[in-house]
Formats: structure tokens, sequence, C-alpha cells
């Protein structure tokens, strides 16, 4: 798990920090694990873990990719400001 992600997963409190990992074990395992989004966030997923959210999508061969972890309040604006940089 290199990079930002990483980063983030190990400045989680450790109970948060079990569960984001077993979270991003099940989309690793079952990547439609997740709900799909609509609208402007239409081709990602979201999985909950805790108050937590993991916002990721899957690309052609079965690669996933995080675009982004944080709480449900925030997440999905957060993400989409992301992704309109891009």
């Amino acid at each position: 798990m290199p990079g930002p992600l990483a980063e983030l997963v190990r400045g989680l409190h450790p109970g948060l920090k079990r569960k984001v990992r077993a979270g991003l074990d099940q989309i690793r395992v079952a990547p439609a694990a997740g709900k799909t989004l609509r609208d402007e966030l239409a081709g990602l997923r979201t999985l909950r873990v805790g108050n937590l959210r993991i916002v990721y999508r899957v690309a052609p061969r079965r690669v996933i990719e995080v675009i982004a972890v944080g709480p449900r309040r925030a997440i999905y604006q957060e993400t989409l400001q992301l992704l309109r940089k891009k």
C-alpha cells in the first residue's frame, strides 16, 4: 500500500486502522462489495467502514483504484472536487 493512502491509514486510530484494512481486504477479494455511486460520481463505488467511507473504482483487469477515504459527511463532496482537478 504505497503512497498517500498508506500514510493516511498509518495515521489512523488503531481501531479505525483495523477496520479500513479489513475494508480494503474485502474490496480486494470482492470488488463489487461496495455500493455504486450515481450522478456525478457514477463509475465509482463506496464501502462503509464504521463512520468512514472508502471510495474506489474498479478499472479494467480488476485493478482497484482507491480514490478517497474519509468521513461520510464530507467524502463525496471532496471526491467530486478531487475528480474535477484531474
